[in-house]
């Protein structure tokens, strides 16, 4: 675990440096299981960001937008009452454990002084955020409610007294010194990075075996040498964030973990690093929750078409054999006399073969002679109509599945808004219900939010996550001479450089965010098209975000999350 006891400390010593004697502006809350608190602090505003999400709870201050719904949940509501407009006396760490309080003071309604926490809890699935009145020590609430029937320890439930989770027995590195690390060991029963976990506060098994790792050959000189100079470091607060990619996980930690064996990138404070570490993993997350069912949708749909245009094929070959029962007709009519009833088959010479090459004709023996060229003659007039038919079928279930492999990619890349916009798409193609009339009626006439990004040289540019922000952007926002990118035969995002004679280094990097938003992300050397907006058409009753293009040129670029990141913090 990444976000540890030792991660916890240094990153309140972050917030204190940064947000102490703060005052509370704004509270929203995006999601579920997170908060914001927009804090005004040293002359410029901080959103903190509280998360208790089961996968990626933590704090930290965030640069990332998010957005907020329209009608805030009710613990949203009761931290306004309570906190806007309250100052950020202290934040404090409880000893070395994942947990941290935020002691707020500020006045009531009347007037009086009042005294709250904020205690975040950052542990896995049951992590919480809660909010107590101190003087009380009584719950106000909390973002998830914990009965005792749950938890015997303790009841998180408006009303309660707050108490502390259990606390471990264990000892504090900070207060350790060789001889206490070696009494912790026993060399004899291995696993030592367990032991070192299991003896510590604070410490995670990552740390343990980084410290093994530096330690070399373990023994009883190298670990407590090794174990001190990291605790000297985290006392100094000489931390160096770094994520580590290695294979195909990405940790990060306080320093360059070695013992991963990874590349380390490192950053200037803890929250730029788990902002670049988090960014997509959590919206991806809330997104799989919150779209479940369409994704399952959207791949039968893509699967039943895909199967579909496998027997329309197999029906089209077989509709060309109208030829042949043309020939069996017409050869049985030329030998009408040499047929009688009850035949099964006939031989006959092919008359349009220059060899007269014997054909055997297979009859039904309880039909007559000319019944039997009938029944060929009408299998040639239906084969012939079908070919017409089935092809129109093809072109028209490829044209879907291609709709629906496109859809599946935008649920991959989308946030929770782009998901409520793909829904709205399908009630209004008639694929699915609409379950919320009233709701969606409303939200007929609102326009479509784009992701905007600055190229390096300050240029706009919009990207289209799904159809209904494509057709927005291509067919309303954008100016003929502006620049439309897409990647060259693959499902993707449409994009938009609000600019007529873009510099190079710009295409290139509008090329990697349609490549990046695109089926094509994890691969490298895209083609990604750009012509003017002008050579965009959308063919009459096409599928949402279909168009046609032409003039076009194609770059080849990689998809590069840390330039996606550089064009959104631009």
């Amino acid at each position: 675990m990444s976000f540890d006891g030792l991660f916890t400390r240094a990153m309140t010593e972050e917030l204190t440096n940064e947000l102490k004697g703060g005052r509370i502006n704004k509270i929203h809350q995006p999601y579920k299981n997170e908060i914001i608190l927009v804090v005004r602090a040293n002359g410029k505003n901080h959103k903190l960001l509280l998360s208790a999400h089961p996968s990626y709870a933590r704090v930290q201050l965030t640069n990332e937008t998010h957005d907020n719904p329209s009608e805030p949940p009710m613990f949203c509501m009761l931290l306004r009452k309570h906190l806007e407009g309250f100052f950020l006396e202290e934040i404090r760490q409880i000893g070395l454990d994942r947990i941290i309080i935020f002691e707020v003071k500020g006045r009531n309604e009347i007037g009086d002084t009042s005294y709250k926490q904020l205690i975040v809890e950052i542990m896995g699935r049951h992590s919480n955020i809660t909010l107590v009145d101190k003087t009380r020590n009584i719950i106000l609430d909390s973002i998830k409610h914990v009965s005792f029937a749950v938890n015997s320890h303790r009841a998180i439930l408006p009303g309660q007294e707050y108490v502390l989770p259990p606390q471990q027995d264990k000892m504090n590195p900070f207060e350790a010194n060789e001889n206490d690390i070696l009494r912790q060991i026993d060399f004899n029963s291995g696993k030592l990075d367990k032991q070192l976990v299991g003896a510590f506060s604070g410490l995670s098994p990552l740390v343990a075996r980084e410290i093994l790792f530096q330690a070399g050959l373990a023994n009883r000189t190298t670990i407590p040498k090794t174990f001190l100079h990291y605790i000297q470091i985290l006392k100094n607060h000489q931390i160096s964030p770094a994520i580590i990619s290695g294979g195909q996980k990405e940790s990060f930690y306080l320093f360059p973990l070695e013992h991963l064996q990874g590349e380390p990138k490192k950053f200037h404070s803890l929250s730029d690093m788990l902002d670049r570490f988090y960014f997509g993993k959590a919206e991806r997350d809330r997104v799989k929750q919150h779209a479940n069912d369409l994704e399952r949708f959207i791949h039968n749909e893509k699967d039943k078409n895909e199967k579909k245009i496998e027997k329309l094929l197999a029906t089209l070959k077989e509709a060309e054999n109208a030829d042949q029962h043309q020939l069996y007709g017409e050869l049985i009519t030329a030998n009408i006399y040499a047929i009688k009833k009850g035949m099964k088959s006939i031989d006959v010479s092919n008359y349009y073969d220059e060899n007269g090459a014997m054909v055997t004709i297979p009859l039904d023996p309880q039909k007559s002679p000319s019944e039997n060229a009938q029944k060929y003659f009408t299998k040639y007039q239906k084969a012939k109509n079908a070919i017409t038919i089935v092809k129109e079928q093809i072109e028209k279930t490829k044209a879907e599945f291609a709709y629906f492999e496109a859809l599946l990619q935008q649920v991959e890349s989308a946030s929770p808004k782009d998901i409520e916009e793909i829904r709205e798409e399908l009630i209004e193609g008639g694929y699915i219900r609409d379950r919320q009339k009233k709701k969606n009626k409303k939200n007929q006439n609102i326009k479509p939010i784009l992701d905007r990004y600055i190229s390096s040289d300050g240029t706009e540019i919009f990207v289209g996550k799904n159809n209904k922000q494509n057709d927005y952007l291509t067919n309303k926002l954008a100016a003929r001479d502006e620049i439309w990118l897409h990647t060259k035969d693959i499902p993707g995002s449409h994009v938009v450089i609000r600019s007529k004679e873009p510099a190079e280094s710009t295409i290139l990097e509008a090329a990697n965010l349609a490549a990046y938003y695109s089926k094509a992300r994890s691969s490298s050397s895209v083609p990604v098209d750009f012509t003017q907006v002008r050579h965009v058409k959308k063919p009459s009753g096409a599928k949402p975000g279909f168009v046609i293009y032409e003039n076009q040129q194609t770059v080849y670029v990689t998809p590069d999350e840390e330039i996606i990141l550089s064009l959104r913090q631009g």
